[in-house]
């Protein structure tokens, strides 16, 4: 695994790759303390040219052959067909840097993405499902089995430098994908009544410890009525290996009593999967005021909802006895999101800062989550619909949130993902023809797209179609799994109504 020793922090100070990743993800040809003796020994750092000599000395770059020349394609189906075999790894093993080992071949997002990433295979494999690909959402569950063996968690990504944190947790909505096809295999349902448990209580770690006068711990907070509801968080501290040069920098405009605070909340933020976006700034034009861990998230919550209710049902299909307090957990997180994220100003669901149990200034995508669990009165429903159409829909789509603030995951960038929930939450609801509008002027914007760039692309600019999306600490990366499965996706859905 990257450490941050000194061959580490020079390479990544000098700037020899313009992604900080790259260097994270280097494989030893020999290993990463002897590279460091090395290092000590020879002092290459005194020149440019011989510090990149001395790394390609040591060092291998593995291949992300979905960035290579494919065959011709003529439409945005047929580039997905094509790519979905580029963008499979095989079974990793052995001395491969930071890659964690997976016993079964995956799916990686693509480009500086050459591992998996955990909420964005759910959507992948949304598209796998259409095109026939069972075994590979088989052996992305069982790879999340075998990370929870592991590790108690299904990290960030099956890198060693995630190991502190996850993403949103979607391992139910995995199993509900394979649900009809092995829900009766007593063993199957076993496997995953397991490894969901666990998972959840990586989740609600330090639930007995929170009180009234110690509300937070880890992922946990106790809200002003005694409940308990959920935060994000990431267990390791520091700057980031994969974003070093970027952390170090901003943490110096920072005063240095504040600095461990700033670098648990940008790693939570990573943790939240928006990395990074207004919800978390407490200025909206200053990524240095993050304070993620400040935020109960609408998102994660309802994600735990879900959770606890396919934990309910795995535990009623094995006849367990755990099944009474699942259902009642289900119902109490339920309750708590509608108390705690509505906000009756906005019609829209909100995250809440625990500092002032207030809701938060940035309205986003992530309140659309309660319709995609089914958790929203009707009444509230319609509201939201009429919010998603006057003031989410742009021309490609739907904007992540409504403000505009040079990160990723705010105005004006769309991601696949985000289209996904909103559609399927609006067609929970009957609102079939906004919910048809939004798959429409995603798919002529990604079509229009894909005849200036002959690839799909992680993010898109929905205000503007054909300009390419900005923001974030990299530059916009082409694959990529979950815009190929959701795009795929609405081309069915389309075609069946």
């Amino acid at each position: 695994m990257p450490i941050i020793n000194h061959l580490f922090i020079a390479v990544q100070q000098a700037g020899l790759f313009e992604d900080c990743k790259t260097f994270a993800d280097a494989i030893p040809k020999n290993s990463w303390d002897a590279a460091e003796r090395a290092f000590l020994a020879e002092k290459p750092e005194q020149s440019r040219d011989s510090l990149t000599r001395f790394v390609h000395q040591h060092f291998v770059f593995a291949d992300s052959p979905e960035l290579q020349a494919l065959p011709d394609c003529h439409s945005v189906t047929e580039y997905i067909r094509a790519l979905w075999p580029r963008l499979e790894r095989k079974a990793s093993k052995g001395n491969l840097g930071s890659l964690l080992s997976l016993p079964h071949d995956y799916i990686v997002p693509g480009g500086r993405f050459n591992e998996i990433y955990y909420w964005d295979c759910y959507f992948t494999a949304l598209g796998l499902k259409d095109a026939g690909c069972f075994q590979q959402i088989e052996d992305m569950l069982d790879n999340f089995l075998h990370l929870i063996a592991t590790h108690g968690h299904v990290p960030n990504g099956n890198r060693s430098y995630y190991l502190g944190r996850s993403q949103p947790p979607i391992m139910a909505l995995m199993i509900e994908l394979l649900w009809e096809r092995r829900s009766k295999e007593p063993d199957w349902l076993a496997a995953c009544y397991s490894g969901l448990r666990t998972e959840y209580d990586f989740w609600m770690a330090g639930e007995g410890v929170v009180s009234e006068q110690l509300t937070d711990f880890r992922r946990v907070v106790r809200m002003p009525c005694g409940a308990i509801m959920n935060r994000y968080w990431d267990d390791r501290s520091g700057p980031r290996p994969e974003s070093y040069r970027e952390d170090i920098e901003l943490a110096c405009r920072i005063p240095e009593e504040r600095r461990d605070s700033f670098y648990l909340d940008i790693r939570a933020a990573c943790e939240s999967g928006w990395d990074f976006s207004s919800r978390w700034l407490d200025d909206a034009g200053d990524l240095a005021s993050i304070a993620t861990t400040t935020r109960v998230p609408v998102d994660l919550n309802t994600f735990l909802y879900l959770t606890e209710m396919m934990l309910l049902r795995l535990g009623e299909a094995l006849n367990a006895p755990e099944q009474t307090e699942y259902r009642v957990r289900a119902q109490q997180r339920k309750a708590n999101i509608l108390k705690y994220c509505w906000s009756a100003e906005q019609a829209w669901f909100m995250d809440l800062d625990i500092r002032d149990w207030q809701h938060t200034a940035a309205v986003s995508l992530a309140g659309v989550l309660p319709m995609f669990a089914n958790i929203v009165p009707e009444d509230k429903a319609c509201g939201m619909a009429a919010n998603l159409q006057n003031r989410f829909l742009k021309v490609g789509g739907l904007v992540t949130t409504l403000h505009t603030t040079g990160q990723q995951w705010d105005s004006p960038n769309g991601w696949a993902p985000l289209q996904w929930l909103a559609v399927k939450g609006l067609q929970n609801y009957q609102h079939h023809s906004l919910a048809g509008l939004i798959m429409r002027r995603w798919l002529d914007m990604v079509e229009t797209d894909f005849n200036l760039h002959a690839c799909l692309l992680e993010k898109y600019n929905v205000c503007e179609p054909g300009q390419l999306a900005g923001g974030g600490e990299y530059r916009v990366q082409q694959g990529f799994g979950w815009t190929n499965g959701i795009t795929a996706q609405f081309y069915r859905l389309l075609n069946e109504a």
